[in-house]
């Protein structure tokens, strides 16, 4: 680039999370590949703001009190007035919805606005309908994974034209190059059968549903279930566990930095959400070329092949979870093949460095068009 062009992404929050962990690592990535980044959240900042100011981009916030606090569209309109970005990358629903208005009341053109999903939206249909009215307010709405640019098609209405995919990635050698860490430092025995979970402690994720298939798990590999995440569900899940009897089985970890280390120190992981987008937790846990149990719904099964490099169960369904889990402890020659499979599919086709130049080549298509 003859000059620095700069962005200015917009984010609903910035708490500890998929798409805000994301959105960090893509700043990082545009920063080095020449680009000055302006980072503004709809909420006020949380976590994350830190490490994107560390990394040395700009963070404001538009201090919404709440999902419906109309002032941000405003708030937002005047820092893109004052900012004057060559592109507007927003993600998220209420981010995207602002940006696509804020943008239109600074001056900005459609054109040099582009906004991102990165899930499949099953539990708040109407936002499906606000992206239908709304989505000729930007460029293009970018997706992660087929799934998300299926539904965004088919359920919202926009026209394939008008959408982008950017197929999401991660930092395999990130994934393969951590030391696993002692048992003993988990405070779990070394011959437990370990299992991982990683994500938000949300309705979404599936976790009741997990908790109740561990309790019939086999124990005669002493199976354990770490919890790794935090959120809303946090107390229910406590409260179910304690009504399994399964309190000394189930651990909760919280949010934590080590998350690789974990991943090669486990023996399996388990996701069984009712919907995702492209989740990066799994991703993370093929490149550690563990066996998997996930659930053929949206976002998993565009990395899960059932059989091949993982298993993949049907949402909601507690004793197919809890067979399926027992089929692996049962099998470990299965369990190993499915996990090398998964390993090899990881880190052939779902490298990082693809995904950033696929959000350069964007970025610079969409400033060539304004130039």
């Amino acid at each position: 680039m003859s000059q620095q062009k700069h962005i200015l992404y917009v984010i609903t929050d910035l708490n500890v999370g998929g798409v805000p962990l994301h959105l960090l690592r893509l700043v990082r990535a545009m920063m080095l590949r020449g680009y000055r980044a302006t980072v503004v959240s709809l909420a006020p900042c949380g976590e994350v703001a830190r490490a994107l100011r560390e990394a040395g981009a700009t963070v404001l916030s538009c201090e919404a009190s709440g999902g419906w606090d109309i002032r941000v569209f405003h708030r937002l309109a005047d820092i893109i007035g004052e900012v004057k970005p060559d592109l507007i990358h927003a993600l998220l629903f209420h981010a995207n919805v602002a940006t696509r208005w804020a943008g239109d009341a600074a001056g900005i053109s459609t054109d040099r606005i582009l906004c991102e999903i990165q899930t499949v939206e099953v539990e708040r249909r109407w936002h499906l309908w606000v992206d239908r009215l709304t989505h000729e307010g930007c460029r293009l709405t970018i997706g992660n994974s087929p799934s998300v640019i299926e539904h965004l098609a088919t359920r919202a209405a926009i026209p394939r034209d008008r959408l982008r995919l950017v197929r999401g990635g991660i930092d395999t050698t990130r994934i393969t190059n951590a030391q696993p860490l002692s048992r003993a430092s988990l405070g779990v025995s070394a011959d437990a059968a370990l299992w991982l979970w990683v994500g938000r402690l949300d309705p979404v994720k599936g976790l009741d549903v997990l908790v109740r298939a561990f309790a019939g798990i086999d124990r005669t590999r002493d199976p354990q279930l770490l919890l790794v995440g935090d959120g809303t569900e946090r107390d229910a899940l406590q409260r179910d566990i304690g009504s399994l009897g399964i309190g000394d089985r189930v651990h909760f970890f919280g949010v934590r930095d080590d998350v690789p280390q974990l991943l090669r120190t486990v023996d399996g992981f388990v996701f069984p959400s009712r919907t995702e987008g492209l989740p990066n937790a799994l991703l993370e846990a093929m490149a550690a070329g563990l066996p998997i149990v996930t659930t053929d719904v949206p976002g998993c099964r565009d990395l899960i092949e059932h059989d091949r490099t993982g298993l993949l169960v049907p949402y909601g369904d507690t004793r197919a979870l809890c067979d399926t889990g027992n089929v692996l402890l049962a099998d470990n020659d299965r369990a190993v093949r499915l996990a090398a499979a998964a390993r090899r599919e990881a880190t052939t086709h779902w490298n990082i460095d693809a995904t950033y130049d696929a959000y350069q080549t964007l970025y610079e298509e969409t400033l060539a068009t304004n130039s």
